[in-house]
């Protein structure tokens, strides 16, 4: 039975979603990027890769070996290919610039290398996101250097995102703005094949996934919400809930994605300049466009997170995504 190949998938969309082909050869290469990183993901001590190093990266984090590693193959497999204009990695603290001997083309990449990269030696699962964005006109119109503004897009102006998951087995999930599909890698084969067709959050759900350990610095509204959640069938929701946590943003998306439940990682006191911990343009646009695309919904507590306009490249936002229920129950308490 002939099976349906990633690089098969991006030519039907070609054909029949008007998907323009430089944008089906940036994530073909994506693809073939994070291949290599499920690689030295897959070979963990044995490869030498496992540890930190002397570095931090732009948000001061302790950076993994396979951080860096991660960042480098992203860089040099989509750097010569003629689809960007240039990168940004929430590893590096400006955008990468494509390198004056290679053609440049329309669209920027953004990514986090190696999501989760604290649970690497513990051999958790851990992930690639990353999302593409139009570049703007004067993009062409100017042979500087690419500036941060050029990036500085709301989500909603994302052409495509997604992730690819290192576990038990290695996935990419992957939206072109029509629907959310999963490939999981034949090793065998050497290819992604298309094994999830339609990806859908159910609407409502019974699992929740936070870090309890911070509840004390919550806001009120985070409080009362998971509170009920906890309160079980004897409370105001009268069903019980499970929690699931595993410190990995990819791997948490990913549970949802497959069978439901609300992601949350809420703004606390302990830093209340800042206005969450995610990064807006590396995790949270990408993850709430694939989310969006499955039927569910993502807010940062008071509005659609795909609808902030970004102020910097390593802007930081508060992420609640998932069924839509609950979600919007939880922004609903925001609000009041």
């Amino acid at each position: 039975m002939s099976r349906t190949t990633l690089s098969r998938y991006l030519i039907e969309q070609t054909r029949s979603h008007d998907t323009p082909a430089d944008l089906r050869f940036l994530v073909e290469v994506v693809a073939r990027a994070c291949k290599a990183i499920s690689h030295a993901v897959s070979k963990g001590a044995l490869g030498g890769v496992l540890g930190s190093m002397e570095t931090e990266n732009v948000q001061g984090e302790v950076q993994k070996k396979l951080d860096v590693m991660s960042n480098e193959i992203l860089l040099e497999a989509n750097e010569w290919g003629g689809t960007l204009a240039g990168m940004a990695s929430e590893e590096m603290d400006k955008p990468y610039q494509i390198p004056g001997r290679f053609p440049k083309g329309a669209y920027l990449l953004m990514f986090d290398p190696l999501d989760g990269s604290s649970n690497i030696d513990v051999n958790v699962s851990v992930g690639t996101i990353f999302s593409v964005l139009r570049c703007p006109g004067e993009c062409f119109s100017q042979n500087d250097a690419l500036g941060e503004d050029a990036f500085l897009q709301p989500g909603t102006q994302q052409v495509a995102a997604g992730y690819a998951i290192y576990g038990p087995q290695t996935m990419l999930v992957l939206t072109l703005g029509n629907g959310v599909k999963g490939f999981t890698l034949d090793r065998e084969l050497g290819s992604f094949v298309l094994t999830h067709e339609n990806i859908r959050v159910p609407e409502s759900t019974a699992e929740f996934a936070i870090n309890m350990s911070n509840q004390r610095h919550w806001e009120a509204p985070v409080k009362r919400y998971v509170e009920e959640l906890l309160a079980g069938e004897t409370g105001p929701l009268e069903k019980n809930y499970n929690m699931r946590w595993i410190a990995s943003m990819v791997a948490d998306v990913h549970r949802i994605l497959t069978r439901g439940g609300i992601f949350m990682y809420p703004r606390d006191a302990r830093e209340p300049s800042k206005p969450g911990k995610l990064r807006l343009m590396y995790e949270a646009n990408p993850m709430s466009m694939l989310i969006e695309q499955a039927g569910g919904a993502a807010t940062n507590g008071t509005q659609r997170i795909m609808d902030i306009q970004p102020q910097s490249l390593h802007e930081r936002v508060a992420v609640f995504l998932g069924s839509k229920q609950e979600v919007e129950r939880v922004t609903a308490y925001h609000k009041a």
